[in-house]
């Protein structure tokens, strides 16, 4: 299937993450222009970028950081001279806030940059979403909103704000070509989900007896998804929450 993203811009944040990069590469394989998006980690970004580079893609690393207000600006512009205006954007990246002690200082930092940092990388993208004609926003949210867990409240509150903002943005921008939508990953296998404290094999092995599909959540599952809503074979879905978590909410 032919999801009509060749040539276009695409702008993925967090992309030196395990579920940024899967989504960078199902772009880069459908002959989108890619922009790698990165905070802390500069290595696993080119990385990404020279894997692209060698499949015969054209990509880009750039840095953000969403918590200085200039940063997200800057780094649209950078995207701009470099690849052309972007087209798609996957808000992906995430700070993640302590989850044994939050404060107000850790919940303002948390709101300022997952939230706040991430309007303003979409304020800066739509003026040329809106005068191409057509664009493509794509917010990565978590289960965990749907389904909360007894841990902290910063992470799921951020992303329950992020969800709301896309169907408002959903509303407001559908008449300019630009659609809104948010993907919700259930518990996925990566490294941090390996090795983080409290999680491990153990919460792996027991999480996908859970699942109606016997296993848990890959970031390929997440990056096809993510894919398609940010395609131009995506004509119609707007302002959807939509979930990649094998149906695990029918167990709990």
């Amino acid at each position: 299937m032919d999801l009509g993203i060749g040539g276009r811009v695409v702008l993925v944040t967090g992309a030196s993450g395990e579920i940024g990069r899967a989504i960078a590469l199902a772009f880069a394989q459908e002959g989108a222009l890619v922009a790698a998006g990165w905070y802390s980690n500069e290595g696993e970004a080119l990385a990404l970028v020279d894997s692209i580079g060698q499949a015969g893609g054209k990509a880009m690393a750039v840095r953000i950081d969403q918590g200085d207000r200039e940063s997200p600006r800057e780094a649209v512009r950078r995207v701009t001279e470099e690849l052309g205006d972007v087209a798609v954007l996957v808000a992906n990246a995430v700070s993640w806030p302590p989850r044994d002690r939050e404060t107000w200082d850790t919940l303002t930092s948390s709101l300022t940059v997952n939230v706040a940092g991430t309007m303003e990388l979409i304020d800066a993208v739509l003026p040329g979403m809106r005068s191409a004609g057509w664009g493509r926003l794509v917010v990565i949210s978590s289960d965990v909103v749907g389904q909360p867990m007894p841990a902290g409240v910063a992470y799921p509150a951020v992303k329950a704000a992020l969800e709301t903002a896309a169907k408002v943005l959903a509303a407001r921008e559908a008449r300019h070509g630009i659609l809104t939508n948010v993907v919700r990953p259930g518990f996925t296998l990566t490294e941090r989900a390996l090795t983080w404290p409290g999680f491990g094999q153990e919460i792996v092995d027991a999480e996908a007896a859970k699942s109606p599909t016997g296993r848990i959540c890959t970031p390929e599952d997440v990056a096809s998804t993510v894919a398609y809503l940010g395609s131009a074979a995506n004509g119609h879905v707007n302002a959807e929450i939509v979930a990649v978590a094998g149906g695990r909410h029918l167990t709990r």
